[in-house]
């Protein structure tokens, strides 16, 4: 083959290989690490059997849909939310359909605003399986209001909630870890923790304490490699967290949620975060297009980003005032996964 040849099909499968990685973006409903994870990594089936994973928010939404897939790959299962009758259904449900027995599953009540009960319920899981090998923090609540019409009260309780309640319980867990040298602290943070959205001001503002708390844990760990710290960042998701949203009052939910049936289905966003777990993957992003692009937009040209979101801003107060839902306006390509 002549060099002239050569370089002629060289230039030829650059622009091919181009347009194959743009295909396969546009395609993408997960970060690109995560997807190759997918496709060549480990398997959730060989890496995460017989151990103790402790799950908050298990009573609905993702929290729920993880418990029932884990439930099928031989560990045990600590359920926590506020709702016991919730949390009880989620475990007769893991009986029926999982590869457990009613000793592998403890119903723990936990509320994540009552930090003096932390360390009782660590103890408490310590008692029961003597390890925790998979700490998920998943419990927490969005918001729906705009800043000038929202009470103190709800910044406090969304602080309070979704970031202190999960550095309460994780500075808990963190001393059995280290003494045991490995673990894994999994965090369900949002999409609007990388970015920000109007009417979610007090939710941004937790979850971006999260991603920065998790990641200077993560440093502070560099002497326990075997100890994992991973941020899951979750877009658009079929869940509760729209309607249990907090509005302007702490006191009163979003009532009309409006159509959620263009979002990830709760099952595929699991099974992501499952492969994320037994590939230890510390930083994950999990969203259909166009939230993925836009969390890329923001990663990489924050100006950009900036004028964008500012203009889909509007759209998205628009569509909250006309009793929708404030993301609506995305029409998304559903794709199939199995």
């Amino acid at each position: 083959m002549s060099w002239d040849l050569l370089l002629w099909l060289l230039a030829l499968c650059v622009p091919l290989a181009f347009v194959v990685q743009l295909v396969r973006f546009l395609r993408a409903d997960g970060d690109l690490t995560l997807l190759w994870a997918e496709w060549q990594g480990r398997r959730p089936e060989w890496e995460l059997t017989d151990m103790v994973v402790w799950v908050t928010g298990a009573s609905s939404g993702i929290g729920e849909e993880l418990v029932y897939q884990l439930s099928k790959l031989g560990v045990s299962l600590v359920l926590s939310a506020r709702r016991v009758h919730e949390l009880e259904r989620v475990k007769r449900r893991c009986l029926e359909n999982g590869n457990l027995k009613g000793k592998d599953i403890l119903v723990l009540p936990l509320d994540l605003t009552d930090i003096s009960s932390h360390e009782v319920a660590t103890k408490a899981v310590l008692q029961e399986f003597g390890k925790i090998d998979i700490l998920v923090n998943n419990g927490g609540r969005s918001q729906r209001s705009l800043c000038a019409e929202t009470s103190l009260d709800v910044y406090k309780e969304l602080i309070d909630l979704n970031y202190l309640g999960t550095v309460s319980l994780t500075k808990c867990v963190l001393p059995h870890m280290i003494e045991r040298k490995q673990g894994k602290i999994v965090t369900v943070n949002s999409l609007m923790g990388i970015f920000s959205a109007p009417l979610s001001s007090g939710y941004c503002a937790s979850k971006h304490a999260l991603r920065g708390f998790f990641n200077g844990l993560r440093t502070e760990l560099a002497t326990y490699p075997g100890i994992l710290v991973s941020n899951i960042f979750p877009g658009p998701v079929q869940s509760n967290i729209v309607k249990n949203a907090l509005t302007n009052d702490a006191t009163q939910t979003l009532c009309n949620v409006g159509d959620q049936s263009y979002k990830m289905a709760t099952s595929r966003c699991v099974r992501l975060i499952l492969i994320s777990m037994a590939n230890d993957l510390k930083e994950v992003w999990i969203a259909d297009q166009p939230f993925l692009s836009v969390a890329y937009l923001w990663q990489y040209t924050p100006t950009w980003a900036m004028w964008l979101t500012n203009k889909l801003g509007k759209k998205r107060i628009e569509n909250f005032k006309n009793g929708l839902d404030a993301d609506s306006y995305f029409k998304i390509r559903k794709t199939k996964h199995d």
